[in-house]
């Protein structure tokens, strides 16, 4: 990795935090053991995830999503490994876009390698993405904690969801460790495991565990995995009943507004915010 002198933000959308590197032209390398230790909370920076932020036409996954998008949210985990999508990532890197005077409040569209995801920066602050449709594939899994087992909806969101809906968010246990789903054949590549509690009508809270990074204080396509299941288990498929159905959804970090609509299209609705920016030591690069 270049010793020249690299940029960083550091920003969270619902303490789902991340660290930011603008690289629009795709200059940087960024093997998976630098990204997780700048991702390391005593050794480097401290995040979930890492945003790369390059220019589609720069990058080879992106080239051909580059007349769509003109930005890239290149997404790493913590361990340094590639992922699909993050929503609360796509949010936070949208703020950094329109702090950094690259885009302007209103709608964009960013790529992912989940996919071309539309943007809306509205004037309060809230950013609103549409995360696209959610995929239920027929194959479930059962998820154990301890002597609890549960069963599990499958919901991908261009990543892969296993939602359990549980009595008690206690009953996830410490989550330090992914909760084992079985038969791990439902997912080969791992997965998000969410645990799910009811609060009111259409209110529920959440925990997770994100594939990669551990328990995290909030997770997007989480998020958007629990509407999706709570809708079916509730009977408001928006495909059957030809109405939209919105969900609130408090995570440990905060609250986002999920509303799946009639033609299965979602949006997710929450803050963004970018705390500090700085450069990275080139001596502690050195290191590697």
């Amino acid at each position: 990795m270049s010793t020249s002198q690299i940029a960083f933000l550091k920003g969270h959308g619902t303490e789902n935090d991340f660290v930011i590197v603008p690289d629009p032209d795709n200059a940087l390398t960024l093997p998976a053991d630098v990204v997780a230790r700048l991702c390391d909370r005593r050794a480097g920076i401290g995040g979930d995830g890492l945003l790369h932020v390059v220019r589609s036409a720069a990058h080879p996954e992106a080239r051909h999503l580059a007349d769509e998008a003109e930005w890239f949210m290149d997404y790493r985990n913590a361990d340094g490994s590639i992922a699909e999508m993050c929503g609360n990532g796509v949010r936070v890197f949208a703020h950094h876009l329109q702090r950094a005077g690259l885009v302007e409040k209103g709608d964009l569209t960013i790529a992912t390698r989940g996919g071309a995801k539309r943007v809306h920066l509205a004037k309060n602050g809230d950013i609103t993405v549409s995360m696209g449709r959610a995929l239920l594939p027929e194959e479930n899994a059962t998820v154990r904690v301890g002597d609890r087992s549960w069963p599990t909806r499958n919901v991908n969101m261009g990543n892969p969801h296993a939602v359990a809906f549980v009595d008690d968010l206690d009953h996830a246990g410490d989550l330090l460790a992914a909760p084992p789903v079985s038969p791990d054949t439902v997912y080969p590549d791992g997965v998000n495991v969410e645990f799910v509690v009811d609060r009111a009508p259409r209110h529920v809270a959440m925990r997770v565990h994100e594939r990669g990074s551990g328990e995290t204080r909030s997770c997007g396509t989480g998020a958007c995995a629990v509407a999706v299941a709570a809708a079916r288990r509730d009977g408001a498929d928006p495909a059957r009943t030809g109405l939209p159905v919105t969900y609130r959804v408090d995570l440990p970090g905060g609250t986002l507004v999920i509303t799946e609509h009639p033609d299965g299209a979602i949006d997710m609705t929450g803050p963004a915010v970018i705390v500090a920016e700085g450069v990275i030591d080139p001596a502690w690069l050195e290191t590697f």
